[in-house]
């Protein structure tokens, strides 16, 4: 009926853009942590670890070292737990679907915002689980938006990709609440007022998304959510469900048969796993690095004065909204390709991984000259710094979720993607061991960076490897066709 199809049309629409609003507003927030920082240090968080200090023409000075030790700490234990928990929750997601996931991640983030705002500078302490909440809230939604590219079918990839770069623009929101906090709003309004946003994450879970997942490929007059009138909506869900994973079990042609014989084991002691992580994980590490002590890099730079610091905190949580437009500039390189003629005997995964190469070699390009401008210790370069780090963060994230949907089967996905962003976390701790060696050069993270930036050298040895796998098979093709004709 139109009537019918008009309604699914709009409720498609709304969940698309809540979904969207969602993400760019709440998901990625504990990556905006440089401004927040600012806000607790006025409030005089752990300021009792600040100590009289001698400067070089020895006048008096206020050490904190002990209080960004204190902060970069938090980050680095919430990023890590961001990273570390996708295993576990995406196991979570498969079994139990989307209205249990997203319950689990809305309580999670109801009592990470709440303990921010009864934090005080007494209370301190509360940061540390507090934090880390807000990150594991926060990428429960993320990943239960995701699946709403499965609504969009040819723009699937898009929409994904579009969600990953709110993600990442979403750490804007502790820039609102530092700018709010300047004009008299107190943090502990600010985060109450997240914590009742709440009621429009729990309306969004029962109205605008499915109880279970969203298949793909899409049944005929699929419907979700609670809709007044259509008690059956559940009951058609299940089974549509149900008949799209049979649609999925079946393979569409010898190629993809060979694809899912891979077992998942095969895929974790793979070469293109191996160099795969590796690739993440020292850029995720220098990113990393680089928000958690980014406040104390501009304390340095400026002098300490307090304006300039500012300033540039304000800038590059500015530059961090621009996530959500680079993004899928990256799913445009990976898709160059299609629509085009395949190579007689080419396979479409084939052709799908070659075209990551670029994707793969421009990510690194990117966290190399990120690195280097960070590096350097002119104040007024960090605004191009601020520009690199938010175009290579918005890559690198995108670029390994489709990495590892084109060179892997897709039956593995989601235990691969947890995996990767387990492990990386777990080389992201490295983190505040490098903190602590900025510590013990009296501040300096001159040598640190360099070693950071050396280390970044590293991704580029993926792109390689991908690009020699595609040209060996090429080449193999190529001779099996002249064989064949030969003969």
């Amino acid at each position: 009926m139109p009537g019918s199809g008009s309604g699914l049309s709009v409720q498609r629409c709304l969940t698309f853009t809540t979904g969207l609003v969602e993400c760019l507003c709440f998901a990625g927030a504990v990556f905006g942590w440089a401004s927040l920082v600012f806000v607790l240090k006025e409030e005089g968080y752990f300021s009792s670890l600040c100590v009289n200090g001698t400067g070089v023409n020895g006048t008096h000075v206020l050490d904190c070292t002990e209080q960004d030790e204190q902060f970069s700490l938090i980050f680095t234990i919430a990023s890590f737990m961001n990273n570390f928990l996708t295993l576990p929750n995406g196991f979570l997601f498969d079994r139990f679907g989307t209205t249990v996931t997203r319950l689990y991640g809305i309580f999670l983030y109801t009592i990470g915002t709440v303990m921010v705002a009864f934090s005080t500078s007494v209370l301190a302490i509360l940061l540390f689980p507090a934090l880390s909440l807000l990150a594991v809230g926060g990428i429960l939604f993320l990943m239960t938006n995701m699946q709403v590219g499965n609504l969009f079918g040819s723009h699937r990839s898009t929409i994904i990709t579009l969600y990953n770069g709110a993600f990442d623009s979403s750490s804007a929101l502790f820039l609102v609440i530092k700018l709010l906090h300047e004009r008299g709003i107190a943090l502990r309004s600010s985060f109450l007022f997240l914590s009742a946003c709440s009621v429009v994450h729990l309306l969004r879970t029962f109205f605008l998304l499915p109880r279970k997942t969203i298949p793909y490929p899409l049944p005929d007059n699929y419907t979700y959510g609670i809709t007044c009138g259509k008690s059956d909506n559940r009951i058609s869900e299940v089974a549509e469900n149900r008949d799209a994973q049979k649609v999925e079990e079946v393979p569409l042609n010898k190629d993809a048969s060979a694809k899912q014989e891979k077992s998942f084991r095969d895929c974790l002691l793979s070469r293109f796993f191996m160099w795969h992580l590796l690739w993440l994980s020292v850029m995720q590490l220098r990113h990393y690095l680089f928000i958690g002590t980014l406040n104390p890099m501009l304390q340095r730079l400026t002098a300490g004065e307090s304006s300039l610091v500012s300033q540039y905190t304000n800038a590059f949580a500015i530059t961090q909204l621009c996530g959500v437009l680079c993004a899928p500039w990256n799913g445009l390189i990976m898709d160059r390709h299609k629509g085009k003629p395949r190579a007689e005997g080419e396979s479409e995964q084939e052709v799908d991984l070659r075209a990551t190469v670029l994707s793969l070699f421009l990510t690194a390009l990117q966290c190399l000259l990120f690195s280097i401008c960070a590096s350097t210790p002119y104040l007024p370069l960090q605004y191009l710094t601020f520009v690199l780090q938010v175009l290579n963060r918005s890559f690198l994230y995108g670029g390994n979720a489709a990495f590892i949907s084109v060179a892997f089967p897709s039956c593995h996905f989601g235990k691969l993607y947890g995996l990767v962003m387990a492990l990386s976390a777990v080389f992201s701790l490295l983190q505040y061991p490098c903190f602590a060696l900025v510590k013990v050069l009296d501040g300096d993270p001159l040598y640190v960076n360099i070693g950071l930036t050396l280390l970044s050298l590293l991704a580029f040895i993926h792109p390689l490897s991908v690009y020699l796998h595609c040209r060996s098979v090429s080449s193999q093709r190529v001779k099996n066709k002249a064989m064949t004709q030969s003969s």
